[in-house]
């Protein structure tokens, strides 16, 4: 049976269990649940804090898991990645008081505040800052700098404007671009994987093209086929098929769901009609 930590709260917990959600497991009605098991696909599924996935999965109490890059990276276990999940995407940043520092080498000597301090050491060092001290914060440290605790903070960084209501900016080049992964225990080859991971990772992938993708149909005269198909490629290759009017054909494709209407406007103006799209609960390709 395929042991699989799930994030228990916070910002990863909702989207990780829907994902799993669509991909045919069976996820939890009460949040209260530390375990379940879900006998139908083989699998159980244990809610852990986000930041100790990656500690688990690296000691082998779990199979796999679901965390951010970020508290992976910081977790300094023997996990790796195996799968990214497309959500809780975010950025890692230097910030520091508006105009006093412009470079990453100018942390040297002063104080930085994190809530990652494994990730943070580790960039700093990489880079030749070896005299910065790093402090440890859990939670919200843009006040950090107002109480003196710090000179600089490295925190996720999504629109801004908390830092700059407490008169912060960033600098330098990102630490880190984060979204939620699916990890496994590093070092294993493909014969030592867990079983079961093949399945959870193909069921995935499919909930990640179902979301990309949708599936358009439509009708277009037969001297303007190529024309359409060209518009409407598809995976591999479009289905065309005649209609009850021989001088016309019925197509279906999928495309890219951020491209629908502009790809609409394109196959109407070839010809096309009856255009129809589909959204995609499930695929497998």
């Amino acid at each position: 049976m395929l042991r699989i930590a799930v994030p228990n709260k916070g910002s990863l917990s909702e989207p990780a269990a829907e994902m799993l959600r669509e991909a045919g497991y069976r996820q939890r009605r009460d949040s209260r649940e530390l375990v379940l098991p879900d006998p139908a696909n083989d699998v159980e599924f244990f809610f852990l804090r986000p930041r100790d996935i990656a500690v688990y999965v690296g000691s082998g109490t779990v199979d796999v898991g679901i965390t951010g890059r970020d508290l992976l990276l910081d977790s300094g276990s023997a996990a790796s990645e195996h799968l990214d999940l497309g959500f809780a995407r975010s950025t890692f940043r230097f910030a520091a008081p508006a105009g006093q520092l412009t470079d990453v080498a100018q942390i040297a000597g002063r104080r930085v505040a994190t809530s990652y301090p494994v990730l943070v050491e580790g960039y700093l060092t990489a880079r030749g800052v070896t005299a910065a001290e790093v402090v440890r914060l859990d939670g919200a440290v843009e006040t950090a700098i107002k109480l003196g605790v710090a000179d600089v903070i490295a925190d996720v960084v999504e629109t801004g404007t908390t830092l700059r209501a407490a008169g912060l900016e960033v600098f330098g080049d990102p630490l880190l671009r984060s979204e939620a992964v699916l990890i496994r225990r590093a070092g294993a080859d493909a014969a030592a994987l867990p079983e079961g991971l093949e399945v959870l990772t193909r069921r995935i992938q499919g909930v990640l093209t179902a979301r990309q993708y949708v599936l358009m149909d439509y009708d277009v005269p037969l001297e303007h086929v190529d024309a359409a198909v060209a518009i409407t490629p598809g995976l591999e290759s479009p289905t065309v098929s005649p209609l009850h009017n021989r001088d016309w054909a019925a197509v279906r494709a999928m495309v890219r769901r951020e491209d629908t209407n502009r790809v609409m406007d394109a196959l109407y103006d070839v010809g096309a009609r009856a255009i129809l799209v589909t959204s995609i609960h499930a695929c497998r390709l």
